[in-house]
């Protein structure tokens, strides 16, 4: 599985900088966090429920952080088991670029590998349901910027193919038993 994508933070780059090094911030961000603790430099132990179609679990894994260049990019390399539900390894290349003084670009590259009956839902499923993490944790965490950093909020732009896409997850998500409606 491949994610590549970018997403506009509302500050500069030394905030973002600094709020994607937050631990705690980060812990709110990630859906389905539920521990993020330190296990030495740049070392992390993971604790994440998730789930992808018909497949829920609590995953335990480790976060690295690599390749630091402050206030530029980093890389992420992360594992987590499952238990019966499967496991996942990877890593994903992070780098802001400043746009303005109150605006900065992430840009985000992710590779991962799933495996057990997380990879038997199919890469379509698994794929969505990564896009929708993805998603979930930009609006949590730019939500997060906004507090931390007394930015005003903006009237957000018309995203027909965004709705339509949430739309779809939430589908999907009840069709498998993810607890959304149809």
């Amino acid at each position: 599985m491949q994610l590549q994508s970018q997403q506009s933070l509302p500050v500069g780059q030394a905030q973002a900088w600094e709020a994607l090094n937050d631990i705690s911030l980060l812990e709110k961000a990630v859906p389905g966090c539920e521990g993020l603790r330190p296990m030495g430099e740049n070392r992390y132990e993971v604790l994440v429920v998730a789930a992808i179609g018909p497949v829920k679990a609590k995953f335990k894994g480790t976060l690295q952080i690599e390749n630091l260049q402050p206030p530029q990019s980093y890389t992420l390399r992360f594992e987590g088991q499952g238990g019966p539900a499967g496991h996942g390894k990877g890593t994903a290349d992070i780098r802001l670029e400043a746009v303005s003084p109150r605006e900065t670009m992430l840009h985000y590259t992710a590779h991962a590998t799933v495996g057990g009956k997380i990879a038997q839902v199919g890469s379509r499923l698994v794929d969505m349901a990564a896009q929708k993490m993805a998603g979930d944790f930009f609006e949590r965490f730019n939500e997060a910027l906004k507090a931390r950093y007394g930015v005003l909020a903006e009237a957000a732009p018309a995203a027909a193919p965004a709705g339509l896409l949430a739309r779809l997850v939430a589908w999907l998500k009840g069709l498998f038993g993810g607890g959304a409606s149809r």
